[in-house]
């Protein structure tokens, strides 16, 4: 064998050997999913549902990190913070992002890699609710303000103004003619407050404009209701807030939440009805696909 072919075979072997060895000491991939409750929960269903891992079926739509029964793909699962998410995306090989804090940051569901599916009208406790306090679930004013809620014209407004970051989670007509202009107008709706019956209904953050819609749909039909906004600056407030008597209702939380703050604190709430879906997305800067992290990360052995 000639010196320039011995070389070149030499050579050849020393890439094969550091590509090898570069495949078996790769980094594991590692993935962010919010650290809290039944975010962290939807977070391990989003990546199970994605194929990169197992779960204890046992563990139903609320699994936590002890119930992942095994890794399918190279990953390590790290628990961030949520809200930090967005800002920490470049850090990770990808993260579960709620669209709460995506959309504001410029991401939206259809460019991630996958996105939670919720079927409206399921037994999905990630839908949003409107809660009442128990044996009030009944009560006429009520169930106007969840029809209201419950109509095309919010429908529609949900689907204009949020974008892919909320969905309605009732039956509605996907044949949409609502206008950006028209939805802004709504927006600015003002309804006049004195006569009619004051129900206060405790939220939080700042994106509840679609209750304009709502208070518009009830003024067209003279129900004689105002719907006054109470907003808090924090998720465990508006649940105490509503067993006490502070406020009527109260429709910032999924059914999970719900059920989860009510049994930790005794407290004696029920949902009344299905508002909206705000879809959680595996996010990434780094991969283009699900199949391309799927491929860098390698299968586990």
């Amino acid at each position: 064998m000639k010196k320039s072919n011995k070389i070149f075979a030499l050579v050849l072997a020393a890439v094969l050997v550091l590509s090898l060895a570069g495949s078996a000491f790769a980094e594991t991939l590692q993935i962010g999913i919010p650290d809290d409750g039944t975010n962290l929960s939807r977070g391990i269903k989003l990546l199970e549902t994605a194929g990169l891992i197992t779960v204890d079926p046992a563990a139903g739509y609320t699994p936590e990190i002890a119930d992942i029964t095994g890794n399918i793909y190279d990953i390590e699962i790290v628990p961030v913070q949520a809200n930090t998410l967005p800002a920490t995306l470049g850090d990770f090989a990808a993260s579960a992002i709620n669209s709460t804090y995506s959309v504001p940051y410029g991401l939206v569901p259809s460019q991630g890699l996958i996105s939670e599916k919720q079927s409206e009208g399921s037994d999905n406790p990630y839908i949003n609710v409107i809660a009442a306090r128990a044996g009030e679930e009944n009560n006429e004013v009520y169930k106007k303000i969840v029809e209201a809620y419950q109509t095309q014209l919010v429908a529609e407004f949900l689907i204009v103004i949020r974008k892919e970051a909320q969905i309605p989670a009732f039956d509605y007509d996907e044949n949409i003619t609502l206008t950006e202009e028209e939805a802004f107008d709504i927006i600015t709706y003002e309804s006049p407050k004195e006569g009619k019956q004051i129900v206060k209904v405790g939220v939080c953050g700042a994106s509840n404009e679609q209750w304009q819609a709502v208070q518009k749909v009830l003024d067209d039909e003279n129900a004689g209701i105002y719907i006054e906004l109470v907003e808090f600056d924090a998720y465990n407030l508006p649940n105490e807030a509503l067993n006490s008597g502070e406020i009527d209702l109260n429709a910032f939380q999924h059914k999970a939440y719900l059920n989860n703050d009510a049994t930790a604190n005794g407290y004696d709430l029920v949902a009344i009805g299905d508002t909206l879906i705000a879809p959680l997305t595996l996010y990434s800067e780094k991969f283009d696909s699900l199949d391309a992290l799927k491929e860098a990360a390698g299968k586990v052995a």
